[in-house]
């Protein structure tokens, strides 16, 4: 089997499924117009977040047996289209939970306690003690929207600190750290609400004007799942407003996100898409995709 990495992926997971006599070529900054060239004569293909495999791509690629998306979601490939040509899709869900779990809740101590604001004040050369007065995260409620591996992970760490940890998720779910809710009664009762959950159809601006306004006043908004959950237009009116006091976003709607106006608000803090970028995940992500392309080539290509 003949396989193009089309991502960073680490050298160990490479010559591991090199080992495994599958032919890989790395060209892990290769543009979309490069690949829609070069796709044809390859049976898989490994891509991040970085690449989008849409029907052009999916269409070029005639040989094409197999997708993996290294990380979790699935958005930036067209999963359906692609399964309907007889393609495997699959991604590695598990690899990355406990670094954007640990994202989350260093974000959660960085909106209690204004730490970036402070930061760049510090650095202005200013001495702002009283303007930096925070809260403990101690005693507040954390609302989790969707749990699944990030979001239970995420809410074990939030109880060990203290917090009342509530969730809203379209499954019943037994979780010993947090307890299921509605959504309306979690929106009515969370002073931090985090999102964890996948971009669909049906989730796709899940959290707007409407559920904004059945928010507490001040509550603080956290977003390491997927752009596009959030309405960011309806979010920056709630900055605005006050009725959101805060907001820390580690993916967009658009990415690079140089241009996002959210950015330009004191209350909105964020980072360029990082939360599975740790050393630790991307070495298990890397593992598990050279795992599931070894099997997959074993039974698809050895009988």
């Amino acid at each position: 089997m003949k396989v193009l990495i089309c991502d960073p992926t680490t050298p160990e997971a490479i010559e591991e499924m090199r080992q495994a006599g599958i032919e890989v070529e790395v060209r892990d900054n290769i543009s979309a117009d490069e690949l829609e060239a070069s796709i044809p004569g390859y049976q898989g293909m490994v891509v991040r977040s970085r690449t989008k495999v849409r029907k052009n791509i999916i269409d070029a690629g005639k040989d094409l047996k197999v997708i993996v998306r290294a990380g979790v979601g699935l958005d930036n490939i067209d999963v359906a289209y692609a399964q309907s040509k007889g393609i495997t899709v699959m991604n590695t869900p598990a690899a990355s939970s406990t670094s954007v779990a640990e994202l989350t809740i260093g974000y959660l101590f960085a909106l209690a306690r204004h730490i970036p604001q402070a930061t760049a004040s510090l650095k202005a050369k200013r001495w702002e003690k009283k303007r930096f007065k925070g809260e403990e995260i101690a005693g507040k409620t954390l609302g989790l929207i969707g749990c699944g591996r990030i979001g239970r992970e995420v809410a074990k760490r939030a109880a060990t600190l203290g917090m009342r940890v509530i969730f809203y998720d379209v499954l019943p779910v037994d979780i010993q750290d947090a307890t299921q809710v509605g959504l309306d009664e979690l929106l009515r009762s969370a002073d931090y609400i985090s999102l964890h959950l996948p971009l669909t159809e049906e989730t796709r601006h899940m959290i707007g004007a409407p559920q904004f306004e059945r928010m507490k006043e001040g509550v603080r908004i956290i977003q390491c799942a997927r752009g596009g959950l959030i309405d960011e237009e309806a979010l920056y009116e709630a900055i605005r407003s006050g009725k959101v006091g805060g907001a820390a976003l580690d993916v967009f709607e658009i990415e690079p996100a140089v241009d996002n106006r959210l950015l330009e608000l004191e209350e909105v803090i964020g980072s360029p898409h990082i939360g599975a970028a740790t050393e630790e995940a991307q070495a298990r992500v890397s593992a598990e995709v050279a795992a599931k392309l070894i099997s997959f080539c074993r039974e698809s290509f050895q009988g």
